[in-house]
């Protein structure tokens, strides 16, 4: 383990086959859920690879702005990788001033597992001419005494393993299957990049995207439990979060019976929205 196991996660190495556009990864067995790597961590290479084939294939007259960040990373899941080395092939699709558009591929072993489209630009970071009060924003900013952390010894960190490369706490009083009782279908908790992820501003950004898919199914708040699949997942990078702790609800409305809605909010230290997700999934069986 090293201290910047996220930036590891979303370092990619150039295949060197003369080849433009084609990386290869590297995904360690802490980045997934149960066997299975975590489709927030593999939306955060997509981007990664995106934003990196942006960058090196610009000509002297396109620079690109260095604040530059995936705004958004529409992904359609495929298959379900493990954990180990992955292929990534980026297509930069438009090159703007503003809005750029790469296209991404993530396989393995020549299997496609994820495809994505990353839009590329600046994050907001002035005041917003309007924004509306989060229910998120009643959480406090840190993880209390009562919170959950998940560390080696919980039993949701034997299948969440991302929690062995940040720091995760589970607000209690929101997942109710952690006392075995039903509730509404919303979970909150609180995330954390080690200090060295968190001080790379770009490894900042893509932590922030994951955490787009960071909480636990909301399904288990109604007593489904097992295997909630994600089939499409859009995710917004807002702002480049501040360091501190992200503050995370996922919630949904309408729990069909094959599938369901979740939605991810984040809120880093300072109270402003950062990441904003929506995700299609399965209902487990």
């Amino acid at each position: 383990m090293t201290l910047h196991p996220f930036r590891d996660l979303t370092d990619l190495t150039s295949q060197g086959d003369g080849l433009a556009g084609r990386y290869s990864a590297h995904i360690d067995p802490i980045w997934t859920i149960g066997p299975k790597v975590h489709g927030g961590c593999m939306m955060a290479v997509c981007a990664a690879a995106a934003r990196r084939e942006l960058i090196e294939t610009a000509s002297p007259e396109m620079v690109v702005d260095p604040a530059v960040q995936p705004l958004a990373v529409s992904a359609n899941y495929l298959a379900a990788p493990d954990p180990g080395d992955v292929d990534v092939v980026a297509t930069v699709r438009k090159r703007g001033r503003q809005v750029s558009l790469v296209d991404v591929e993530l396989s393995q072993n020549g299997r496609p597992a994820v495809h994505a489209a990353v839009t590329l630009g600046v994050p907001d970071a002035g005041e917003p001419h309007y924004t509306e009060a989060q229910a998120l924003g009643q959480l406090p900013v840190e993880p209390t005494a009562e919170a959950q952390a998940l560390a080696a010894d919980h039993p949701m960190a034997q299948i969440v393993h991302v929690s062995q490369g940040c720091d995760l706490s589970v607000d209690g009083s929101s997942a109710h299957f952690l006392r075995g009782q039903q509730g509404e279908p919303q979970v909150r908790m609180w995330a954390r990049p080690w200090t060295a992820d968190e001080q790379d501003p770009a490894t900042a950004a893509l932590f922030a995207i994951m955490t787009g898919d960071i909480c636990a199914p909301v399904t288990m708040n109604r007593g489904m439990f097992g295997w909630a699949p994600t089939v499409q997942l859009t995710t917004y990078l807002r702002r480049q979060p501040a360091p501190g702790w992200l503050r995370v609800m996922a919630s949904s409305t309408v729990l069909g019976d094959t599938w369901f809605e979740e939605d991810h909010t984040v809120l880093d230290s300072t109270g402003a929205v950062v990441v904003q997700s929506r995700q299609l999934a399965m209902i487990p069986r």
